[in-house]
């Protein structure tokens, strides 16, 4: 005699259940699924109910209150609309719809437990590509080292480095982490900031020395600027500071920031830059140490739905430690 069912249940419980009731030749068991939305949690509850013989061992082995596992066994009989165990004084027996399923139940909890397996193995794992953007400056000057020392930590983890100014590079998806000096303000991003990165004026010496020294804000305009062309940063902080400083003042301008950077560095007049990036020009000093410049903020960012996937989440942990002890070193 072969046992027949009418199953409206998820492929692998009603492969799974024709498969026990084919060898076992029980009666005939019909289940009819309602048309609800599935909770893996009564399964896991039934198991333990039918494996402790009781719905107080199983609340003990589960670490749950037994009158929510009889709720999830009477919402589990609801669904099947077929009883699954019968009530006696020293605890519960299993019906024949019960020992029907429970073949199926457990191939459902072994996949549930393989599928908790590759999930953790995939937080945790330290090996794979995290692609990291950030601007000229930063890639140039700040992250070198730092990147360094992550590949000798981290020897399984490839670093893809996006050299961008663009703010865009996470939303659209060209990154996974992001080192930036403005605050991110998409819902979807995670963002830390790391540090205050103070601004200077600075020269080489080579200038000061044939130039002389500005003593005061306003003996910047007696001196050859180096500043931006379209950016008007600069022309707003003088403005700021109560100085009438305007753009035809800065003798050479330029809005890529290394080249900025390596003018100063050559000597062409008094600039403005991060003071981590004073150590990388020899000869570059600051001036006028007291000039009220406002710091730049130093942000890490990362997309909130990866930022626990093994490698990002490294990545980020390591760099929100380095990079705050990296500029820290360079003032």
């Amino acid at each position: 005699m072969v046992a027949s069912l009418d199953l409206a249940m998820p492929p692998v419980w009603a492969q799974a259940t024709h498969s026990t009731i084919d060898q076992g030749c029980k009666p005939a068991i019909h289940f009819r699924m309602r048309n609800e939305r599935f909770d893996w949690a009564l399964v896991q509850s039934f198991l333990a109910v039918l494996d402790a013989g009781s719905l107080m061992g199983a609340a003990r082995q589960l670490g749950a209150r037994q009158p929510t596992l009889s709720r999830h066994i009477a919402e589990l009989e609801a669904q099947l609309q077929a009883p699954l165990f019968e009530r006696t004084g020293r605890g519960v027996v299993p019906t024949t719809a019960a020992l029907a399923i429970a073949d199926a139940a457990r191939d459902m909890q072994a996949g549930a437990h393989t599928l908790r397996q590759a999930l953790a193995g995939q937080r945790d794992a330290t090996t794979g590509t995290v692609r990291l953007t950030t601007s000229e400056v930063a890639a140039a000057y700040l992250l070198p080292p730092v990147l360094v020392a992550l590949q000798q930590a981290e020897p399984g983890i490839q670093v893809e480095l996006v050299v961008s100014n663009a703010l865009t590079n996470l939303l659209r998806r060209e990154a996974d982490i992001a080192v930036r000096m403005v605050r991110p303000a998409q819902g979807s991003l995670v963002a830390r900031k790391l540090a205050d990165l103070p601004i200077t004026a600075c020269a080489h010496e080579r200038y000061l020395a044939q130039a002389g020294t500005p003593e005061r804000p306003e003996d910047l305009v007696q001196h050859r600027l180096v500043g931006f062309d379209q950016d008007d940063t600069i022309l707003r902080g003088f403005a700021a500071m109560g100085l009438p400083v305007g753009r035809e003042q800065f003798v050479l301008r330029t809005d890529n920031q290394i080249a900025n950077g390596r003018l100063i560095a050559a000597g062409a007049g008094i600039g403005f830059a991060a003071r981590y990036q004073l150590r990388h020009w020899p000869g570059v000093v600051p001036v006028l140490p007291d000039l009220p410049i406002p710091p730049m903020p130093c942000w890490l960012a990362v997309h909130r739905e990866i930022r626990t996937r093994g490698p990002v989440r490294r990545v980020f942990d390591f760099l929100a430690e380095a990079l705050p002890n990296a500029l820290e070193a360079s003032v």
